[in-house]
């Protein structure tokens, strides 16, 4: 399990790094104005989309199923379930993107209504989301093959392919000055990925015989179960989205630059979340489909046991440095060219907002794979809705006096609202129990957030009259210096706190 983990974690890391590259170009180039506020827009829509229809729901109840079919009756039945889905799936996508590019003055109206006040940049808007929004088709596409070859144990190259998103968009970027605007260069890029990705996945596929083909629907009962798996995933995903579908509505009627905060500190926040949640949910769900599937319930357990341990292990360390010096980190990697120290002091600020929700929100992925494992998308969605709304509401009271930073604090709400109504559900079940050993870990691994983050705040205190005596590149050096102070103090607290033994244990399992 740990090395199908640091696969994906691994390639979900490289991609982070050359995510971060992207954006410090798009900062340099785009700043936070009203262009950058367009594309991001332009971007969110098909992200919104891919995450209700592909990545969210579909996941959840694809992987189960396949796995199911496969382990019950055989290879040939799991080839032609996946026939069959991906002809539903490759209709009812070409029937979306066709409905969307036609009305899409309407849906830029709904999903930024504070451009009408600006009629260059709701016509930008749309232009650029015309661009964008077939990448939705091809990442949907990529999500199906990923999730085949995941239940194959292959996790490499569904891993590495949103690393082709980045490089596309740089590509373009560098060639902004051939492109009507620079919002239109990044938009190309991502519809260029689209097809690198997935060209990627369909190679990976082809070569293990497991490329699905078109196929005669049919409802059998792996179909139907399917859907009925799909529907309340579909719900829960689509709850998340039209929470975030609220930040980008709100944001623009927020001043220019609140978007571009939102974005900013979204990447950063995105990371742990990408690198440690999706990895270890990743590899959590096909393990525990497998074990259920074979009627080891106490395997199924320790295995969400240890991806609880490993989610604290490589999460705490985030959550330390984004609570106590997010202005620094925004600083070293994003300011300059067009983008101010004040908007990165405006992200920094927005970045520790959603950094209270961090562990829950690494950890959901997780907490769901009980659930999902045993076909059961339904019982997540319910505390997913009740978080959805809290979040909502919360938005709207906090927007006001906090601008951009209230609506990243509302989410974070809703996360936790969210993963607690999991564990309880999850614990009432009897799929999941929190013993002693596990509760003195999460004591421990507190503890060393705290003296994590008291280090990471003093070094950055005590360290800023020398580092500001340097001709140059004085945040990439706090940057750089808050790494290594982090790294040696985190690595000694867990040391002495844990001990080397569990450590040991841990990497074994």
């Amino acid at each position: 399990m740990l090395k199908r983990i640091f696969t994906v974690g691994g390639f979900t890391l490289l991609s982070r790094l050359t995510g971060f590259a992207r954006d410090i170009m798009l900062a340099a180039i785009l700043g936070a104005g009203p262009v950058a506020d367009a594309f991001f827009v332009a971007l969110r829509l098909p992200n919104h989309f891919r995450a209700i229809f592909a990545e969210g729901a579909f996941n959840a109840a694809f992987v189960p199923a396949y796995a199911h079919v496969g382990g019950e009756k055989g290879e040939a039945s799991a080839k032609l379930f996946a026939d069959r889905i991906f002809t539903l799936l490759f209709v009812s996508q070409l029937v979306l993107l066709a409905v969307a590019l036609v009305f899409m003055p309407q849906v830029i109206s709904i999903l930024a209504p504070g451009f009408a006040q600006e009629p260059e940049q709701r016509s930008l808007a749309i232009e650029l989301t015309r661009i964008t929004f077939p990448y939705l088709l091809l990442i949907t596409l990529v999500t199906l093959y990923g999730g085949i070859l995941n239940v194959m144990q292959r996790f490499a190259a569904a891993a590495a392919a949103s690393i082709f998103l980045n490089i596309s968009m740089m590509a373009t970027l560098a060639l902004a000055a051939f492109f009507p605007t620079a919002g239109h260069a990044a938009a190309w890029g991502v519809l260029i990925s689209g097809f690198l990705q997935y060209f990627l996945l369909a190679g990976d596929l082809s070569l293990h015989g497991g490329l699905p083909r078109f196929a005669r629907p049919r409802l059998d009962e792996d179909v139907r179960g399917f859907f009925r798996a799909l529907g309340p995933a579909t719900i829960g995903s689509m709850g998340t989205q039209i929470a975030m579908f609220a930040d980008t509505i709100i944001a623009t009627f927020l001043p220019v630059g609140a978007l571009s905060a939102l974005y900013y500190a979204d990447r950063l926040y995105q990371l742990p979340i990408g690198v440690i949640g999706i990895a270890i949910g990743t590899v959590l769900l096909p393990e525990m489909s497998r074990q259920l599937t074979a009627g080891d319930d106490a395997g199924a357990k320790a295995s969400q046991r240890r991806a609880f341990e490993f989610v604290l292990l490589f999460s705490v360390p985030f959550v330390a440095a984004f609570l106590t010096v997010p202005d620094v980190i925004m600083r070293a990697l994003f300011a300059r060219g067009a983008f101010s120290s004040a908007d990165a002091l405006a992200a920094g600020a927005t970045l520790a907002a959603y950094t209270v929700a961090l562990v829950p929100a690494v950890m959901i992925r997780s907490a769901v794979a009980p659930f999902y494992a045993r076909k059961d998308t339904a019982t997540p969605v319910k505390a997913s809705l009740i978080g959805i709304g809290a979040n909502v509401v919360l938005k709207f009271l906090l927007m006001a006096p906090l601008a951009q930073v209230g609506l990243a604090l509302a989410t974070a709400a809703g996360t936790w609202i969210n993963l607690l109504l999991v564990m309880f559900f999850s614990v009432r079940a009897g799929y999941f129990a929190f013993d002693r050993e596990l509760v003195w870990a999460i004591i421990k691994f507190l503890l060393v957030g705290v003296v994590l983050g008291a280090a990471l705040w003093l070094t950055a205190h005590f360290a800023a009259p020398y580092l500001a005596q340097l001709p140059m590149l004085h945040s990439e050096a706090a940057l750089a210096l808050l790494i290594v102070v982090g790294a040696v103090i985190y690595g000694a607290a867990i040391l002495v706190l844990f001990g080397p033994r569990w450590i040991k244990a841990l990497l074994r399992g």
